[in-house]
């Protein structure tokens, strides 16, 4: 296997139907290991949240969380990239008009007003295992804010995406899944993620590859020497992949590695 660095998103790619690491992964994941390949979960959670996916024998060293916002590698974050506070105002003001539920995130700690709908709140517990309450999130509009996130249990790219481009129109607005939306500075992302954790690495594009399946994952295919998108991917998603995984209900990507790894 020619690869040195495995990107690997998280929901709908790596993780099953009901949001768990497939148990056939950790042995790809050590036998990966063991070959001096680094394994990177890329993901819109939070580092916190990943690495308590990732214990123990099971923790591959290095992440790309919060949308590339935030990379960890070799017991420490090697890159953040800092919001502009005339953005996260802007965004704070636009999801109080709306009556969205907005996380202000840093890299350590994820804010939420007390205020949140219970189905917020549930993915909140899911997806960000350290964080806190504030009265007026715009407390923490001027600490390390590294990501806005912005939850609806109606369909983001319809109902979510449209007033929070409009708010921020200089930052890089993605829709994330099919209930999120995330607001990052305009040179932030999976993709540059990557690429700040290769030049750390000491890894060419060639040697790169990529799984992914929805809209947040486009550059970080693009970052790759080698992209692959689940079945189940978005079609956007699919159209610049060099191939197709089986969906992730159907652990695809263990599927894919095992084969590339000759196991």
């Amino acid at each position: 296997m020619e690869f040195r660095l495995i990107a690997l998103d998280m929901d709908g790619t790596l993780l099953d139907a009901e949001g768990r690491v497939p148990d056939a992964f950790w042995e790809v994941l050590a036998e990966a290991r063991s070959r001096g390949i680094a394994v990177a979960p890329a993901s819109g959670r939070q580092l916190a949240t990943l690495r308590s996916m990732f214990t123990g024998d099971h923790d591959p060293g290095t992440f790309i969380a919060e949308n590339g916002t935030c990379v960890f590698h070799d017991g420490r974050v090697v890159s953040t990239t800092l919001m502009d506070t005339a953005i996260v105002d802007s965004v704070i003001t636009a999801t109080n008009d709306t009556g969205l539920d907005l996380v202000v995130c840093t890299p350590d700690v994820a804010y939420h007003s007390p205020t949140v709908a219970d189905a917020t709140m549930a993915e909140l517990e899911k997806y960000y295992v350290s964080r806190e309450q504030v009265p007026d999130l715009r407390e923490v509009a001027a600490t390390d804010v590294i990501k806005l996130a912005v939850y609806t249990s109606d369909n983001a790219e319809d109902v979510a995406y449209p007033p929070l481009r409009k708010a921020a129109p200089n930052a890089n607005v993605v829709v994330s899944g099919a209930h999120w939306v995330d607001i990052m500075a305009a040179t932030a992302g999976k993709g540059r993620a990557m690429a700040a954790l290769a030049e750390v690495m000491g890894v060419e594009k060639h040697e790169i590859l990529a799984f992914g399946d929805y809209l947040n994952d486009y550059e970080l295919l693009q970052a790759a020497g080698t992209a692959y998108a689940m079945e189940n991917a978005h079609p956007d998603i699919k159209a610049i992949a060099h191939h197709i995984a089986p969906p992730n209900t159907e652990a695809g990507v263990v599927t894919v590695l095992r084969e590339l790894l000759g196991m």
